[in-house]
């Protein structure tokens, strides 16, 4: 396999950033669909699509090796998966687009503080200070949501911090691996299969009656698909090439991406606690990979 260019990694980082921002749009075009059975036919389409893929890339035999022999740190992994897929949509159908979205970035900065508590790694002041802008960013967008009594938006704000939890655990283990054993370089893609596998598996019960239509099925598959399935293959393709500081620098465009797309595609407008709140917590974040990157470069 050719070695990618730094340019082409960037594309499509691009790319994938974009794939992955259309849930929250497409998920206000659904027509019946009740929060569990979404989660159920996305992740059923993701780990069926992830199947295909990675068996064609690797081979059955080999995919199915790297699950038996990928030890409690690819299980763990994958259970982190499936907490992030199945609180992603059931967090989608109780509050805005944008609310999740912003929530979920605060991924880099959980991962730093668990990093901090649990590996002992050292956070630089630029850390330090973009948490701290992140939760003042938190605070005034949800800060009207308290006084306001808006239950759904809370608790859609509750289930949505599972996401960068299971995020920052899940790559906390990753590091504490790597430390413990510097020569295990093990690819954790099959993680992903494993969470949806996981994820299906626990929310089909929650779904039975099926009352999705077959609108809806469609749109949920071809999530599972492409929003899924093929960015998540990419991004490991992607984290060959690009340091983990620009990565998680470009990541942050999902956010853009996914406001702007529910704005466009549907009625849900931000409002302007979520708008400026949201762009303290993305200007802190940003600010800090950024400055990240500049240190390695020099």
């Amino acid at each position: 396999m050719p070695v990618m260019s730094h340019r082409r990694g960037v594309a499509l980082m691009l790319l994938v950033t974009l794939l992955w921002s259309i849930a929250g749009v497409v998920s206000r075009h659904l027509e019946s669909a009740p929060p569990f059975e979404v989660t159920f036919w996305r992740s059923a389409a993701n780990a069926v699509a992830l199947l295909c893929l990675l068996g064609w890339l690797r081979g059955p035999r080999e995919l199915w090796r790297e699950v038996r022999q990928g030890g409690w740190l690819l299980w763990v992994a994958g259970l982190c998966w499936a907490v992030m897929f199945t609180a992603f949509m059931v967090a989608l159908a109780l509050t805005t687009v944008a609310n999740v979205l912003i929530t979920m970035s605060l991924a880099p900065a959980f991962t730093a503080l668990l990093a901090r508590v649990a590996l002992g790694h050292k956070l630089p002041v630029r850390t330090w200070t973009a948490i701290a802008l992140a939760g003042v960013g938190i605070a005034w967008m949800y800060g009207s949501q308290v006084g306001g009594g808006s239950m759904s938006d809370l608790l859609g704000t509750v289930v949505a911090l599972t996401v960068p939890i299971g995020g920052a655990l899940m790559w906390t283990l990753a590091q504490h691996n790597a430390r413990a054993h510097p020569d295990d370089r093990r690819d954790m893609t099959p993680a992903v299969l494993i969470g949806a596998v996981i994820s299906s598996l626990v929310t089909l019960p929650l779904s039975v009656p099926f009352s999705a239509s077959g609108h809806d099925i469609g749109l949920l598959v071809m999530l599972g698909v492409v929003q899924l399935a093929i960015p998540c293959v990419l991004a490991v393709a992607v984290g060959q090439v690009l340091k983990a500081p620009e990565a998680s620098l470009l990541g942050l465009l999902e956010i853009l991406f996914g406001v702007i797309w529910t704005w466009l595609g549907s009625s849900e407008a931000p409002t302007a606690a979520v708008i400026g709140g949201g762009a303290l917590v993305l200007l802190a974040l940003a600010g800090n990979e950024a400055l990240a990157l500049r240190e390695r470069r020099f």
